[in-house]
């Protein structure tokens, strides 16, 4: 079977969300100040500083291990952490390819909970708290919102577009952590419940990078959630985590 050279799946940048929450959750309160919608969240002061060290990073490259094609969730995390790759490594003299905006690549739709912390909801919405604990994070589907089947479902479509059309190339996707781990379940054949715990040692970090290679007819993992670009320092051996 025809597929890509390889996939290689970032995570934005940290986003102010990713800061609120953490904050609210580290001080115990069931507010952290955000308003509007999830998709217009922008990147933190650290988040844009993440994205330039991969452009940076990317730019120190052989040209054989840059993209070839980008692939950007609409949010627009996604989209500035990738603008500001590109611009990076401009400055650096590398041209990096534009991203195709799809919007099947969207974070999980939380529907009625959206922007909302575990505490908030429990306060707000204590019925959907108890189906929460009782259906387990990748099964419950929030009023108006996806299951993790659901956005496998968007990911596996993306996936096999991206085989047909771009068989061969390198190609990058700048999305979410819900989209990497419905990758790693559709590619890895791994249950969620497996891939929770994986997730448990190895966070999915802002702009970690997970990077599939195409072996003998099918995607193979290389790495998962690699950080190193951002501390300087070599990629590690494969991980099979």
């Amino acid at each position: 079977m025809d597929t890509v050279a390889q996939l290689t799946i970032v995570r934005h940048g940290q986003s102010a969300a990713n800061v609120a929450f953490a904050d609210a959750h580290a001080r115990g309160v069931a507010e952290h100040g955000l308003t509007g919608r999830d998709a217009d969240v922008d990147l933190s002061p650290l988040g844009r500083h993440q994205a330039t060290q991969l452009g940076r990073w990317l730019a120190t490259r052989p040209a054989d291990e840059r993209p070839e094609h980008v692939v950007c969730s609409p949010y627009l995390r996604a989209r500035q952490t990738w603008t500001r790759v590109a611009d990076t490594a401009a400055s650096l003299g590398v041209t990096l390819p534009p991203a195709e905006i799809d919007d099947r690549l969207v974070d999980r739709l939380m529907g009625d909970l959206e922007l909302l912390t575990p505490l908030m909801i429990a306060e707000r919405f204590p019925a959907e708290a108890h189906r929460l604990a009782a259906n387990g994070l990748y099964a419950y589907q929030p009023p108006g919102g996806e299951t993790f089947d659901h956005v496998a479902a968007r990911v596996r479509a993306v996936l096999t577009d991206l085989n047909t059309r771009h068989a061969g190339r390198r190609v990058w996707v700048v999305a979410h952590d819900a989209v990497v781990i419905a990758a790693r379940h559709l590619l890895d054949e791994l249950p969620f419940v497996d891939l929770d715990t994986i997730v448990a040692t190895t966070p999915i970090a802002n702009t970690s990078l997970t990077r599939y290679a195409h072996v003998d007819g099918r995607l193979d993992l290389v790495e998962f959630a690699a950080t190193t670009h951002l501390t300087g320092g070599h990629h590690t051996a494969p991980s099979r985590q």
